[in-house]
């Protein structure tokens, strides 16, 4: 649902690596599932700790912020706080604006592993990625209600790849009618031309700021229905950070800003292939046709050298993503979608750590997710309307890309082997066939 990634900072000695270790695949399964306790309150000892470790990004990214109507929220009044994703340092952001009152945060369960007291203390609350979740929303209206808490969430639950929102769950509306608290929004900017996920945790020097604005009245939103709360949200969720990057002549002239933009931009407009692109310094090319581009200082893309022109041609990132995830939906609509990859296959059953259990096979095709390995013991199906979206991540904990699939007791993580660039496809594959699948379903 509306999760915080957790995800590593490796650049300039951060890291924040996960709890490993390996077992057979049957003895995971017989451990036992983690107990549930409810929210504590959050010490301000630890809201202190929070807001002192963000000061030193804060400051070297010359960070400011501007408030709207933040007057209309009472002091000690706990409220909805709903940010966008776009990288790490968006926890420290939260952890600046809200340290003058107690906030709990949605953060992904893996989040949790090897670190259950201290994340449970600095007040998260675990919940599983693009999952219906009733045991979150009951935590959340705990908090704000029992512990008088705000609840800060990220409802996109994953950092966007390409700079533009990601989908928002359906049931947001109904949870904001649950709670009866104001809604507060917190939107970045800077962020994700500082850090996108795509370029191996190398931070840019790029200033960050936020605006804070006081959305919807616990009023407002008893008279709305639950479709127009989720239409708001839509609207306000809607930005293009490549496009904000351009038109405010932000700077990025670090020379590894290409690297790894590959994960995402993956399919070759030139010749079509896949898996054939390679992002390195300030350029990405096709290893199959030559099709070159350049990533320019202000976020363009400029096609290199005459005789790599083709009919085809992307100068801004956005464009090129949608047109892969166009492609990625003519084929579910034509049958000819199948992704069929060896993974190493890791798991997580509570969090004390996650658990490498072997290798296997990972296919996905219009029926859903299939994953089989263990030496055979491992056999899980899950079909396309079970999620909205995919938990995909680049350089996952500084393991790896990674595919997340799962349910309410296992969580498999799976680390594509040799395989070229098919996280952000399969992503795309995710959403678009759970929007087919559902389009089905109603006519």
């Amino acid at each position: 649902m509306y999760i915080m990634n957790l995800r590593g900072e490796a650049a300039k000695g951060k890291n924040l690596k996960i709890k490993t270790a390996k077992m057979q695949y049957e003895d995971v399964l017989a451990l036992p599932a983690p107990v549930h306790f409810k929210p504590v309150r959050q010490r301000l000892i630890f809201r202190l700790l929070l807001f002192l470790l963000s000061v030193g990004d804060l400051w070297m990214t010359r960070f400011t912020y501007r408030l709207t109507g933040m007057e209309k929220l009472k002091k000690g009044e706990p409220c909805l706080v709903l940010m966008n994703h776009s990288s790490f340092i968006d926890l420290k952001i939260a952890a600046r604006l809200l340290c003058t009152r107690p906030f709990h945060i949605v953060c992904t369960s893996d989040g949790f592993v090897g670190k259950r007291w201290l994340m449970r203390s600095i007040g998260c609350i675990p919940a599983r990625k693009f999952m219906t979740d009733v045991t979150l929303v009951r935590d959340m209206v705990y908090a704000v209600r029992e512990l008088r808490s705000s609840v800060l969430m990220f409802p996109e639950a994953s950092y966007s790849f390409d700079g533009t929102q990601t989908p928002l769950p359906e049931s947001i509306g109904k949870c904001m009618k649950m709670l009866k608290v104001p809604v507060v929004m917190i939107r970045t900017h800077g962020a994700f031309a500082r850090d996108p996920l795509y370029n191996n945790l190398q931070l840019r020097k790029v200033k960050v700021s936020a605006e804070v604005e006081y959305l919807l009245s616990p009023e407002e939103i008893a008279v709305k229905p639950v479709q127009e709360l989720n239409d708001l949200l839509r609207e306000k969720f809607t930005f293009d950070y490549f496009r904000w990057q351009q038109e405010n002549h932000i700077r990025v002239k670090e020379p590894f800003r290409a690297d790894g933009l590959n994960r995402m931009l993956y399919k070759c407009p030139g010749c079509g292939r896949e898996g054939q692109m390679h992002g390195q310094g300030t350029r990405i090319f096709c290893k199959c046709c030559g099709k070159e581009y350049e990533l320019t200082e202000y976020g363009y893309l400029s096609s290199v050298g005459v005789e790599s022109r083709a009919a085809l041609d992307f100068t801004h990132i956005p464009d090129w993503y949608q047109w892969e995830r166009e492609c990625v939906r003519q084929e579910l609509l034509s049958g000819t979608y199948r992704m069929e990859v060896p993974v190493s296959i890791y798991m997580m059953v509570n969090t004390d750590r996650i658990y490498q259990v072997g290798e296997g096979t990972l296919t996905h095709t219009r029926e859903g997710f299939h994953l089989t390995g263990c030496e055979g013991k491992l056999d899980y199906v899950q079909e396309p309307l079970a999620s909205y979206s995919l938990y995909s991540d680049f350089y996952w904990y500084e393991i790896g890309d990674v595919i997340s699939i799962g349910n309410e007791r296992v969580q498999y993580y799976c680390f594509p082997k040799d395989c070229g660039d098919i996280v952000a496809k399969a992503r795309l594959a995710t959403e678009e066939l759970y929007k087919l699948v559902k389009q089905e379903g109603k006519s």
